[in-house]
């Protein structure tokens, strides 16, 4: 049980998993007590953003004071709001239908388009394929063999999370050594010579900035941070991947696989008692700052990726099968505003009807060639920066 306080009664109330602690001078019909979630609707200028848009997904235990968060000696109240939310069914699959344009093997759409400039890149999953890192939808993809993570499992079961920090733990050993290829280089070269008004990534794997690319939109987040769902506080995953090892001496599983969200393939009889560790701060739940499948990406995030397809002239996909309506959204925003969309995807698309062209060729095969029609060097092997 915890307390509110409005500055002159102290009320107590119910709050379980997914809900948020607040302290609010104002009047009381801005607050629902009992087991319902907790809203604020009024103003608390020193806590920044106003809690009545932030999505419901914080543990908080105790006695809020009316003074705001502080360290009460029982530990931290900072019930900042972790910056995503929950959506009923994650959207794991996506069958094409017969009356799809077909594919081609011609890039000159794609050179034309990226000759005039202004292109903003939308990429996916299969970008990363050629470094090692499979897809979720493709030709052997993960999700042929393995479910990801939601959300939903992740925050409701402590089993849930021992399964995924252990699968993801031996994951990161494989997934954080993972280098940039030929199409991450050659989107960085388009970057350096001017022809790009931005790129908006669905992966978390960070190998487009390790490629030399600057001001990625990291749409779904980055495995090389962890979040407090408690407390908020974010710290590296190198962190937490040096306390785990020291927590779990001897976990040495052989995997049969690794999926593009960091994890391997791992029995529950490999996971065995795995020991997870609690944030260092408050002792919360740890989370990788990356969005789950059935949470939604956060708004303000959104919104900047609306405003770069606004400002650009086309929009090229690459490696994506827009399955999900958090990439498959910005295809739809450039195709209304009659800005064309172009895809290079061996596989049909959920975009393709939005789409003028969608190349059917390998990422990496087909940006270099594009590059070289451009007269723009790609480096065989660049030095990759150093990915935190």
């Amino acid at each position: 049980m915890g307390q509110i306080a409005d500055g002159v009664h102290e009320r107590r109330v119910g709050l379980r998993l997914g809900q948020v602690g607040v302290a609010c001078t104002g009047h009381p019909a801005h607050r629902e007590t009992g087991p319902q979630v907790l809203r604020v609707s009024c103003s608390l200028a020193m806590w920044g953003e106003s809690l009545a848009r932030a999505p419901p997904t914080r543990v908080v235990h105790g006695t809020i004071p009316a003074d705001g968060p502080h360290d009460s000696g029982n530990g931290w109240w900072q019930p900042v709001p972790y910056p995503g939310s929950m959506r009923m069914r994650p959207t794991m699959s996506w069958t094409p239908t017969a009356d799809l344009p077909p594919g081609t093997t011609n890039l000159e759409p794609v050179a034309d388009v990226l000759s005039t400039g202004g292109v903003l890149v939308l990429s996916g999953a299969g970008i990363s394929t050629e470094s090692g890192i499979p897809d979720y939808r493709g030709q052997g993809g993960s999700l042929s063999r393995h479910t990801p993570m939601t959300y939903q499992d992740f925050t409701a079961s402590a089993q849930a999370r021992r399964r995924y920090w252990a699968r993801s733990h031996l994951g990161w050993r494989t997934f954080g050594r993972a280098r940039p290829n030929a199409g991450h280089r050659a989107v960085a070269a388009f970057a350096q010579h001017g022809l790009l008004s931005g790129v908006i990534t669905q992966n978390v794997d960070g190998l487009h900035q390790a490629a030399g690319t600057e001001s990625v939109v990291e749409l779904h987040g980055n495995l090389a941070q962890v979040v407090c769902l408690s407390c908020g506080a974010f710290s590296p995953r190198r962190e937490l991947a040096r306390r785990l090892e020291e927590a779990n001496a001897g976990f040495e599983p052989v995997a049969t696989g690794i999926n593009p969200d960091g994890d391997a393939d791992l029995t529950d009889e490999q996971v065995g008692d795995f020991r997870v560790l609690p944030c260092t701060v408050c002792g919360g739940i740890l989370k990788p700052d990356v969005v789950f499948f059935g949470e939604t990406v956060p708004p303000t995030r959104v919104e900047h990726c609306r405003k770069l397809v606004d400002e650009a002239t086309s929009l090229l996909v690459l490696g994506s099968s827009l399955t999900v309506m958090s990439g498959l959204r910005f295809v739809r925003q450039a195709a209304q505003a009659g800005k064309p969309v172009l895809i290079i995807n061996r596989d049909p698309t959920r975009g393709d009807r939005h789409a003028v062209t969608r190349v059917k060729l390998p990422l990496g095969t087909a940006l270099t060639t594009v590059a070289g029609r451009l007269g723009i060097p790609v480096d065989d092997e660049a030095t990759p920066q150093v990915r935190e």
